[in-house]
């Protein structure tokens, strides 16, 4: 075991210490707003909860779920994430694959990649990316959540760039043996891009997870609108005369603050818990797609 001298101790405990610090100002604000969301109305409002509930109480959860429109935003949002990340990745995966040819086997490499990343400091705009939404027949479906971003750039430069990495010693083996292109694609390359895939999966899900302004703009009924769109429209312009008497009872019972904190509650959770299946891969593919082979 190597020695460390005094300054290197006291180099890692000044580290320790500072890390330690980063850590709890990410993770104590989150355990208070757990404890606010499962305290009473009262408490909450007269700020006696600190990181632990304060007169325990489940009406701000039971409030969020009672609400049709909430279990039908939180349905959409479900969906739209499941199709969004088949849709992103599908694409990300087979517009990466012939860009990440050299230019010898894929002449139109270059160009085709610049149109692409071009995407990323230009764009067309809000409005005329409004008028092709609504000229396409997209507003208020589904699609109109997730085709508009269908190809994330930034994402296909990730895999790219992962691609370029994977010996091409493996492709040329596999085409002495008869394999075509698809067949390398999806045997070869993708099982080998495990870890990058796990890290653009989780990116993808956050981002149509927590994204709420097309919803806004391309939805004119309130009733498709997705979750994230849904709790900013009801904190910003709350419209009391929606809630039935058994409702507006239960309302008494909660606070603002306590709801708001339920509602965030809600909305992390799912996220939360797809970290724990991808953790392995998140660092070494967020690392290693960055790398150029």
């Amino acid at each position: 075991m190597i020695k460390k001298s005094p300054g290197e101790r006291t180099f890692d405990v000044f580290n320790y210490f500072i890390l330690t610090i980063l850590a709890l100002s990410c993770v104590l604000p989150f355990i208070h707003l757990l404890a606010v969301s499962f305290s009473s109305s009262a408490a909450a409002t007269q700020g006696r909860v600190g990181l632990w509930p304060t007169d325990f109480a489940l009406n701000s959860y039971i409030y969020a779920f009672q609400r049709p429109d909430f279990v039908r935003s939180f349905g959409i949002t479900i969906e739209r994430v499941v199709l969004g990340l088949a849709v992103n990745m599908l694409l990300v995966i087979i517009t990466a694959y012939p860009l990440s040819k050299s230019k010898g086997v894929f002449a139109g490499r270059t160009p085709i990649a610049w149109f692409f990343v071009i995407t990323m400091f230009v764009s067309g705009g809000l409005v005329p990316t409004y008028m092709i939404v609504a000229g396409t027949g997209l507003k208020n479906t589904i699609w109109s959540l997730i085709l508009p971003g269908a190809v994330p750039v930034f994402y296909l430069v990730i895999l790219l760039n992962f691609f370029r990495q994977i010996p091409k010693e493996l492709e040329e083996s596999a085409l002495i043996d008869g394999a075509g292109q698809f067949r390398i694609l999806w045997q070869i390359f993708v099982p080998l891009s495990i870890p990058a895939l796990a890290t653009l999966t989780i990116y993808t899900i956050v981002g149509h997870w927590n994204e709420w302004f097309n919803g806004l703009i391309y939805m004119d009924d309130a009733r498709n609108y997705p979750l994230q769109t849904y709790l900013q429209n009801i904190i910003t312009t709350p419209d009391f005369s929606l809630y039935d008497p058994l409702q507006l009872e239960l309302m008494r019972k909660i606070s603002n603050k306590t709801f708001r904190a339920a509602q965030i509650m809600i909305v992390t959770v799912p996220v939360l818990a797809t970290y724990p299946f991808l953790q392995k891969y998140f660092i070494s593919g967020m690392t290693l797609g960055s790398l150029k082979g």
